[in-house]
């Protein structure tokens, strides 16, 4: 992968850690047990914060748009979340463990100068996802849902919504593409665990079980997408492939209107911020989305 693609990506690796903060820190777990979830497994918050943006949906919607959970985990959790708190006050509770994270995270840098034009230009991007092709096959997705929220008055938690708005695009892209190669969730999976993305293990906390996981190997199988144990055979390679690369080009449109300068300058400001994230041992190492392996 060259050129536009990998610049792409790298703008995806570098801001999905500064979003996933909301689902690991400490105080963001804090902020989630004050409103009354369950916090002793992550899955009760996850599901709050991340629909939030969608309003008060039932499971269906949230199957949709997340597109690789099993129904019947998603349905452990959601419309339940919202009998817990309202959407719009999940949201405003979101922004303060974001707040508080960051701050736990960066200090006082989170007023500076860098944090502030760091903001400023992933805003820029941020905005020109809207007229993106890719929230066309998702249209009620959660980039849109995303987009259409105000925006924040302090610079890092402008980052931090702008990160989301930008991760969440992606996704909705992501599965348009997958979609369009004729995989539907859990064939998603098990697809990306075939080319090496992470091990089945990480996959199994998206709550399909072994009989459905084996269910869709053997389809996958019978398409000459993977072989006998497991792996990709050339076919399923090529096809995932082919899918990353949709991703890709459908999210490539925001950082086109950001300007490479631009893209440039914010690759620059973001890599301290990263490097902390990802120095923390906040973020599991595995992930699903196979950040660092493909």
């Amino acid at each position: 992968m060259t050129g536009e693609p990998t610049r792409v990506r790298q703008m995806w690796h570098l801001l999905e850690p500064l979003h996933a903060v909301l689902y690991y820190a400490p105080e963001a777990f804090e902020e989630a047990a004050a409103l009354g979830y369950d916090t002793e497994g992550r899955w009760s918050s996850y599901f709050a914060w991340r629909a939030a943006p969608l309003g008060p949906v039932g499971a269906d919607e949230v199957v949709r748009t997340f597109h690789s959970y099993a129904p019947e985990m998603v349905g452990r959790h959601v419309p339940a979340v919202w009998a817990t708190a309202a959407p719009e006050d999940v949201l405003a509770v979101r922004l303060r463990a974001v707040d508080r994270s960051y701050r736990a995270l960066f200090g006082d840098r989170v007023e500076g100068p860098e944090f502030t034009e760091a903001a400023a230009l992933a805003r820029r991007a941020a905005e020109a996802a809207r007229t993106s092709r890719a929230v066309q096959p998702v249209p009620d997705g959660l980039g849109p849902a995303n987009s259409g929220l105000p925006w924040p008055d302090a610079p890092h938690l402008v980052l931090w919504q702008a990160a989301t708005v930008l991760r969440e695009h992606r996704g909705d892209g992501h599965i348009a593409a997958l979609t369009g190669a004729g995989l539907d969730p859990v064939e998603s999976l098990v697809s990306f665990a075939a080319v090496g993305a992470a091990s089945t293990e990480v996959f199994a906390s998206r709550g399909w079980g072994a009989e459905v996981w084996g269910a869709a190997l053997r389809r996958l199988q019978e398409r000459g997408l993977t072989a006998a144990d497991g792996t990709a055979t050339g076919a399923g390679r090529e096809l995932r492939a082919k899918v990353e690369l949709r991703t890709d080009e459908e999210a490539a449109v925001p950082w086109r209107a950001l300007g490479e300068p631009g893209r440039e300058r914010l690759v620059e400001l973001l890599e301290g911020p990263w490097l902390e994230v990802i120095g923390s041992g906040m973020l599991p190492a595995e992930n699903t989305l196979g950040i660092g392996k493909v």
